[in-house]
């Protein structure tokens, strides 16, 4: 009971790892365990729509842990201005990672697919890196634009920041390049400057 107790803290601390995303029709910063559920079921959907050569069990499992080391490292802003931040991003999530092995060594499972996920060894793992790209920009056009107006982004600093990360796989790349004409089409509603067209 008490190891139950451990992991139930734990998932509490996720929960409260903060984003830099709003939450749609919230004034509120969504946190890694709703965008991980998001992600899971988002990736569970598409697999199931599109009858993806991939394995379910792994996708899902990938799209639950794949932010879990910031738990402890805490999530890092892609736009962030703070470049030591940025820098110290791999060391914080693997110093992250060997913390959670001591902790929850009995939990073997959820090290060895945090590191598989790190790695990108498998098309499972590289479609959900490529999906955790995309899904924040689906809940930010959803929302209006407001997280993007809010940091002042642009839809050319979206795409640079994402289009080779996305690359990896050819399953999830489909969605970013309908996504990013959708974004092209109403850039003048969901951006405050125009990087596109007119």
């Amino acid at each position: 009971m008490l190891d139950i107790l451990k992991f139930q803290k734990i998932l509490n601390e996720f929960g409260q790892v903060k984003r830099t995303i709003l939450v749609n029709g919230e004034n509120r910063m969504e946190n890694d365990i709703e965008h991980s559920y998001q992600l899971a079921m988002l990736a569970w959907y598409i697999v199931s729509l599109k009858d993806l050569d991939l394995d379910i069990d792994l996708v899902i499992k990938y799209a639950l842990i794949h932010d879990f080391v910031e738990v402890y490292a805490g999530d890092t802003y892609v736009y962030s201005e703070d470049e030591e931040l940025k820098a110290s991003k791999e060391q914080r999530e693997k110093d992250a990672a060997e913390r959670l092995k001591k902790e929850f060594s009995e939990f073997s499972e959820l090290h060895d697919l945090i590191d598989e996920y790190e790695n990108k060894k498998d098309k499972e793992s590289k479609f959900i890196y490529a999906l955790d790209k995309i899904q924040p920009v689906l809940n930010i056009y959803m929302d209006g634009g407001r997280t993007w107006k809010e940091k002042d982004i642009t839809l050319s600093m979206l795409i640079e920041s994402k289009k080779d990360k996305v690359s990896i796989s050819k399953d999830a790349q489909e969605y970013f390049n309908k996504i990013i004409e959708i974004l092209k089409e109403n850039e003048k509603e969901l951006f405050n400057k125009i990087s596109y067209g007119k």
